[in-house]
C-alpha cells in the first residue's frame, strides 16, 4: 500500500512560481515511476509530467514544457513539481500518482493551485 500526500499549492499571480511536493509512504517509492496530473473545474483530469524511478527519464505535457520541472528525492520519498511562469490556465487541483506496472494505481488527495491574472 502506498499513501501519497501533496502540499505546496496556493494562490499566486500570473508569472509567479510554486513548488508542489508529494510525500510518499512505503518502502517501494524508489522503484516506482511517478507522475503529476491536474484537473480544472469542468474538465477531465490531464497529465502534467512524469518521472521514472531512476530520475533518468522525464516527460511533460506540451502545455507545461519549459515552465515546469519534475524531480524526486528517493532518499526522502518525495517528488516535486517546480512550476514557473504560471498562467491562469494552470489553475487546477494537482494530484500526484504512483505507478504499479503500466498504470497509475495510487493517488493523492490533491492540492489546489490558483493563478490570478
Amino acid at each position: 500500500q502506498v499513501q501519497l500526500v501533496e502540499s505546496g499549492g496556493g494562490l499566486v499571480q500570473a508569472g509567479g512560481s510554486l513548488r508542489l511536493s508529494c510525500a510518499a509512504s512505503g518502502r517501494t517509492f524508489s522503484s516506482r515511476a511517478m507522475g503529476w496530473f491536474r484537473q480544472a473545474p469542468g474538465k477531465e483530469r490531464e497529465f502534467v509530467a512524469s518521472i521514472s524511478w531512476s530520475t533518468s527519464s522525464t516527460y511533460y505535457a506540451d502545455s507545461v514544457k519549459g515552465r515546469f520541472t519534475i524531480s524526486r528525492d528517493n532518499a526522502e520519498n518525495t517528488m516535486y513539481l517546480q512550476m514557473n511562469s504560471l498562467k491562469p490556465e494552470d489553475t487546477a487541483v494537482y494530484y500526484c500518482a504512483s505507478k504499479v506496472g503500466v498504470q497509475y494505481a495510487y493517488w493523492g488527495q490533491g492540492t489546489q493551485v490558483t493563478v490570478s491574472s
